[in-house]
């Protein structure tokens, strides 16, 4: 076993959803420099999934789109299809998050949740099984799910229909570890906690008064994530099977703060 190349991904073909800005953004970039021959980013915004890509490098390949319905996930795989004959690495990043106090919480803000947040990587994943399994010769193929530290714990804030669905999420991961480990895909998912990003505005505008309630008394950082992402995506992490990893500072296993300010996020 050669240890120097235990998290390089030299070589490998990575896809990551919402990859355009925040966490996503983190993990391609990451991937990148462990060495990933090519690295697909999607998002919606066509501008600014191309302008993140050019800013990565040619390695990054923009492919714009909406994933959250059917046919934007076949317009991706078709797109993807005739580009690549295999896929080492899928993250399903892309998600939504909705607050309303509970007697207001509305009919949208549950189903566009979770079909973004549930259904897409279930479908995505089976759309590109094909590829998958196409990959996974030499080592495993890889499946990581990008969940959250609230489908582990309650936070303070009614997001019902985000900590349900990151709940869920987890829970998919184990039974599709389940039946893809059979094909040499290993799937597995990453928890985050407070990183700053378009979804988690507090942690990006305030990331002090967010770090009050996090034990490691900060919030999580581009090396942080990648590291995270990298080692799941790895040789290092091939038998990491089905398991939820946080990445958080300690908030699912250390304390519960009573500061006003929530340090979760995806």
């Amino acid at each position: 076993m050669d240890f120097s190349k235990l998290f390089s991904l030299e070589g490998r073909v990575a896809v990551v959803t919402g990859g355009s800005r925040g966490i996503g953004r983190m993990i391609a970039e990451g991937y990148l420099a462990a060495g990933c021959e090519r690295v697909y980013i999607t998002a919606r915004k066509a501008a600014v999934v191309e302008e993140t890509a050019a800013e990565l490098g040619e390695r990054c390949i923009a492919l714009p789109g909406d994933i959250s319905s059917a046919a934007g996930i076949e317009a991706l795989v078709e797109d993807l299809s005739q580009r690549e004959s295999k896929l080492d690495i899928l993250v399903n990043n892309a998600g939504v998050a909705w607050g309303a106090e509970f007697e207001d919480f509305p009919e949208i803000g549950w189903d566009k949740v979770m079909n973004l947040n549930v259904k897409t990587p279930f479908f995505l994943t089976q759309k590109l099984h094909g590829l998958l399994k196409a990959a996974a010769t030499e080592h495993p193929a890889k499946v990581i799910n990008i969940a959250s530290i609230d489908g582990l714990r309650i936070n303070a804030w009614e997001t019902y229909s985000y900590q349900a669905s990151k709940a869920a999420l987890v829970q998919l991961t184990r039974r599709m570890a389940a039946r893809l480990i059979r094909d040499n895909i290993v799937v597995s998912a990453l928890c985050p906690g407070a990183f700053a990003s378009e979804m988690n505005k507090a942690a990006a505008l305030n990331p002090e008064a967010s770090a009050r309630g996090i034990p490691a008394k900060r919030i999580g950082n581009l090396e942080d994530m990648a590291g995270g992402a990298i080692y799941l995506a790895s040789r290092a992490g091939d038998y990491f099977v089905g398991s939820a990893l946080p990445i958080d500072g300690g908030i699912v296993n250390g304390w519960i703060s009573e500061d006003p300010v929530d340090p979760s996020g995806h």
